[in-house]
């Protein structure tokens, strides 16, 4: 249990990593889409070539993992909608500034977005078996816009930058 707590908090190091960067470095919108874009394609294939392929062959035709994979999609989309009207709708928009109401829909999609990602890192451990390397670094990669992003608009709404990194050190032990 230790192991996997300490791999999902790694995966997770990268949301504290990207508040970093956005308070060191002027990222332009630009780039950080980029960032997001690579972010978003590294995780679709991780989650396409590590994830749906191995279910599929594990449930043996049985149509699980087409269930698995719906049910997570709408529980996702639920989650997304729900934090959406508490007032988040704009919480990943670049350059938007996110004041003190802002703060727990922010962490309640990060945590929502990291749950599954965490989940599938510890399960990859049981069995003896090692973590897959392909989605440890795609959650790692698309952690970092997600931060860069929203820590830029809370900045922008008045955070301070002790708060803002404790709110991802949390996140992250979450």
């Amino acid at each position: 249990m230790t192991t996997s707590f300490l791999w999902g908090v790694l995966a997770a190091s990268s949301l504290l990593m990207g508040s970093l960067l956005a308070f060191w470095l002027r990222i332009s919108d630009r780039m950080l889409g980029l960032i997001m874009a690579f972010g978003c394609g590294v995780l679709i294939s991780a989650v396409a070539f590590e994830l749906a392929h191995e279910a599929v062959a594990l449930s043996q035709g049985s149509g699980m993992a087409a269930l698995g994979l719906f049910s997570g999609a709408i529980v996702f989309f639920a989650g997304d909608w729900i934090i959406g009207h508490m007032g988040g709708q704009k919480r990943k928009s670049i350059g938007a500034a996110h004041g003190s109401e802002l703060g727990l829909p922010i962490t309640l999609g990060i945590v929502l977005d990291g749950i599954p990602e965490s989940i599938v890192i510890g399960l990859s451990l049981l069995g003896g078996h090692a973590v897959s390397l392909a989605m440890l670094m795609a959650v790692f990669v698309s952690n970092v816009p997600e931060a860069i992003a929203a820590t830029t608009g809370l900045a922008s709404g008045g955070w301070s930058r002790f708060r803002i990194v404790r709110r991802w050190l949390i996140i992250a032990l979450v």
